[in-house]
């Protein structure tokens, strides 16, 4: 299938200093993207991989799970870790879970960890339904474009497949054991009006980690998908910030960084 217009991963290549993206659960590197051209602007090298069964349509999602989306991330970092010497992960919802486990498994391989209102469980009623009912219902509601700043829209599906959604809730109860192994400085930054993960999600990350050096930055103005909302600015300024604290040489004036592509396929 094709993917959306707007939907390609992005890719720039930049300093010494890397920052691998990740998207959430439906969405797509629309999403992020101008988180990734902040980031880019300010000579950071920068990968914004759209994760497999994404960015095109519902059903495609259905065939995939969590391996097939951490492999992605995973592979990805590794190309980064043979690109540049340090390499900060970042994530948004889902993209967010997956950025933990990274830093869980990949230990000082990762500098740093910046999260934005990532999920920690599949929440409702459902949830505990989802191994039989994947079987019998294909598609829910979709939980795309949770966003409090007015015209705009989040690039994702209008449905849920569920057998996606099983997978993802296997794969955060798997991450939510592996939490403590997180010891890298974390940035975590969270809406308190979100729609889609509740505040408990951040907390119970919170609460688990082995990180000393924590940041938590509140959104005040913005829902779930706070990268394209009115705190986007925030985020960005807030992960730039991170980033130079820890990698006092990484962060540049902006427009001192190689030009970004955009990679479709």
């Amino acid at each position: 299938m094709p993917l959306l217009t707007g939907a390609e991963p992005f890719r720039h290549e930049g300093g010494e200093t890397a920052v691998l993206l990740c998207h959430g659960f439906t969405g797509s590197p629309q999403s992020l993207r101008p988180w990734a051209e902040h980031l880019a602007g300010h000579g950071l090298t920068v990968s914004l991989p759209l994760l497999p069964g994404h960015g095109t349509r519902w059903e495609d999602l259905r065939v995939t799970g969590w391996q097939d989306w951490y492999a992605e991330v995973d592979h990805e970092l590794r190309l980064l870790r043979d690109r540049c010497s340090r390499v900060f992960v970042a994530g948004l919802s889902m993209g967010g879970a997956l950025a933990l486990r990274l830093a869980a498994r990949h230990g000082d391989a990762v500098s740093g960890v910046m999260v934005v209102n990532p999920a920690n469980k599949v929440h409702g009623v459902a949830a505990h339904a989802l191994p039989v009912l994947r079987h019998l219902v294909p598609a829910t509601k979709g939980i795309a474009s949770d966003i409090a700043k007015p015209s705009v829209t989040e690039l994702g599906y209008d449905r849920v497949p569920l057998h996606a959604a099983h997978s993802l809730r296997t794969f955060l109860r798997l991450l939510d054991g592996e939490l403590p192994q997180v010891t890298q400085p974390l940035l975590l930054l969270r809406s308190p009006q979100d729609h889609v993960v509740p505040p408990a999600d951040s907390a119970r990350i919170l609460g688990r980690v082995s990180s000393v050096d924590v940041t938590e930055v509140l959104l005040e103005q913005s829902y779930h998908v706070a990268t394209l909302d009115h705190d986007a600015e925030l985020i960005f300024q807030e992960s730039t910030a991170f980033i130079g604290r820890l990698a006092p040489d990484a962060v540049k004036e902006p427009g001192l960084g190689k030009e970004g592509t955009t990679a479709g396929g």
